[in-house]
């Protein structure tokens, strides 16, 4: 098993912990976020340390702090050489981190998201990381990806969450203020995605695609809602702010 450490515990860290610790790691956790350090060494036994602590205390660390502060937290600290660092912010570069960490020179950026601790949570990930793979897959995938301008275009991706969700719950107010159950509207929308997307196949084959095709049927209600979005020209729209979002992202 491990020595794991997170500089940084808030809502990124805190799954990643119980997922972690349910494998039997050791995880310390850093004084930073307090009330969610004692919360998690109350539910799965991680340790807390102060920063310096964590880096002392673990071999693999991960960072995740906010972009506006992570260089005045990690500049002051001390880590080794055998360390494996991972970041899971967004903004700074693998040459920003390398500079940071010294003399640690394994490192990799990924993008957790807060279901990981139940599996099916895709982790993209640069440059090609043992560690992280060693220490969440199988039950969540490594996505390895070829450049490091990429990690910027899957943060980015990863906001698509937002917008599905949004969709959901415009469908959901609407379903609700039609037929006067608000409480069942959220109910069947929440159920009626989330199951459908259970049984869609992740093997990367254009499943998504196939899937959308195998609903919108010609003269169908599905049918009728692409065209409409179609027409609307949505995927300009949601190209045009992932391409935004990508760029702030690469600073």
């Amino acid at each position: 098993m491990s020595r794991i450490g997170f500089i940084g515990t808030g809502h990124i860290a805190a799954p990643m912990v119980r997922f972690l610790a349910s494998q039997g790691h050791e995880v310390t956790v850093s004084e930073r976020g307090a009330d969610v350090a004692a919360d998690l060494a109350a539910s799965v036994g991680a340790k807390i340390a102060s920063n310096q602590g964590v880096v002392d205390s673990c071999d693999i660390i991960f960072l995740c702090l906010r972009p506006a502060v992570w260089e005045e937290v990690t500049t002051p600290l001390t880590f080794r050489a055998d360390q494996q660092i991972i970041s899971v912010m967004s903004g700074p570069s693998l040459a920003e981190l390398s500079s940071a960490v010294a003399p640690a020179t394994d490192i990799s950026i990924t993008i957790p998201i807060g279901f990981l601790e139940r599996g099916g949570c895709p982790l993209p990930a640069f440059p090609k990381s043992e560690p992280l793979a060693n220490l969440f897959s199988p039950e969540n995938p490594v996505i390895e990806l070829r450049e490091e301008s990429q990690i910027a275009d899957y943060f980015a991706a990863s906001a698509l969450l937002s917008s599905v969700l949004t969709i959901m719950k415009d469908g959901a107010d609407w379903l609700g203020a039609q037929t006067g159950n608000p409480v069942g509207a959220d109910t069947y929308v929440a159920s009626l995605v989330a199951g459908f997307m259970r049984d869609v196949p992740k093997d990367g084959q254009g499943r998504i695609l196939d899937a959308r095709s195998a609903l919108a049927s010609p003269n169908t209600l599905n049918r009728a809602v692409v065209d409409a979005m179609e027409a609307a020209d949505t995927k300009a729209t949601i190209v045009q702010i992932m391409q935004i979002l990508s760029e702030r992202v690469k600073g």
